[in-house]
């Protein structure tokens, strides 16, 4: 059934205000808004058409009305107006992300702590699947005489690095060549290709104490190529939680608190979830625990591939055209940057 315009109207208005308030919205208030210009009765008649349509539900204690899942569904289907960010909040964006372009993972990071302090509820980031990062190159740093450092770096800025005792003598120059034939082995590989490949047999048996040196520094390699592969999720402002009037009952923030807790679980259900903008409320969340929240999700890219996503999760009552609209322009700085400071080509199978 098509809701008329009044009805539209009405609803669209009960949800601006328990948004804002968090209180049942009854139909003295909004007979009282000169934007809708209806009497008590007829506001009183389409609240329980709305009602008995799932629109609205009705809280024992209160005469007020409440949004149900399905009228925030058709809110941000069809009712929402996206916020135009002001100046001050675009260059504040933009200024924060610029500050941290040198590190990839920081900038992720970075971009989730500014995501949760801007919209007051608890946000979220994933990085890229590793084992789809394309190797750039690596470098063989020494730090004394048993001490070498292993740097490897990514073509989408990933910079991992590993101190390493030594078993045999070695030297500067030593090192340079062992670099520069690993980083001729391995660049333009995934790290899911590098780590079938031996690179020990490349080295001939002339070359015994390059292949020395190797066997000191390969099985160090591969464990540092397998910390690349773990997807990494930021959580930022979860005792923004306790400012939220759902979650004024303790033991229903524990409760959530303990939901974002399970890393891999929340890492696994935010990678599956669609590219783009996504918004699921309340009972769209299907696993246990989300069932009263609302999760945003948004895709972000490197040098225009999709790789990683960031978003908010919070109540159901949430400002979805704001929060929107804010991590659309992130996304948007973010993508700009990556696409600016990737030299490579970011390949995702």
């Amino acid at each position: 059934m098509d809701l008329s315009e009044r009805k539209l109207k009405i609803l669209s208005a009960i949800i601006g205000d328990y948004v804002r308030t968090a209180e049942p919205v009854g139909s003295r208030t909004l007979s009282k808004k000169p934007e809708l210009g209806y009497s008590p009765a007829t506001i009183r008649n389409e609240m329980a058409d709305l009602e008995e349509l799932g629109y609205l539900t009705h809280p024992h204690t209160s005469a007020g009305r409440v949004p149900s899942d399905k009228a925030y569904r058709l809110y941000v289907n069809a009712l929402m107006d996206k916020k135009e960010l002001s100046k001050e909040e675009k260059t504040l964006i933009a200024n924060r992300l610029k500050g941290s372009m040198n590190e990839f993972e920081k900038t992720i990071e970075h971009a989730a702590s500014l995501l949760s302090e801007i919209t007051n509820l608890t946000s979220f980031a994933i990085t890229p699947k590793k084992n789809e990062d394309v190797l750039k190159y690596i470098n063989l740093l020494p730090v004394d005489s048993e001490t070498v450092i292993l740097m490897i770096v990514s073509e989408s800025g990933k910079v991992n690095n590993r101190a390493i005792k030594m078993s045999v003598a070695y030297t500067e120059e030593n090192l340079n060549l062992l670099a520069k034939n690993m980083t001729y082995n391995y660049k333009g590989k995934t790290i899911s290709q590098a780590l079938t490949n031996n690179i020990i047999a490349n080295f001939e048996t002339d070359i015994i104490a390059m292949s020395g040196l190797a066997e000191d520094l390969m099985p160090n390699f591969m464990r540092t190529l397998e910390d690349m592969l773990n997807v990494n999720l930021y959580m930022e402002g979860l005792t923004n939680i306790f400012n939220i009037p759902e979650y004024s009952d303790l033991e229903k923030a524990k409760g959530f608190i303990e939901l974002l807790s399970k890393k891999e679980e929340m890492t696994r259900k935010l990678i599956e979830r669609d590219d783009g903008i996504t918004i699921s409320i309340g009972e769209e969340n299907i696993e246990d625990g989300l069932q009263d929240c609302s999760l945003i999700t948004a895709s972000y890219a490197i040098n225009g591939k999709l790789v990683g996503k960031i978003g908010v999760i919070g109540p159901t009552r949430m400002e979805y055209g704001e929060v929107t609209s804010i991590i659309e322009y992130l996304t948007d700085n973010l993508n700009n940057a990556f696409r600016l400071e990737g030299g490579g080509e970011y390949d995702e199978e």
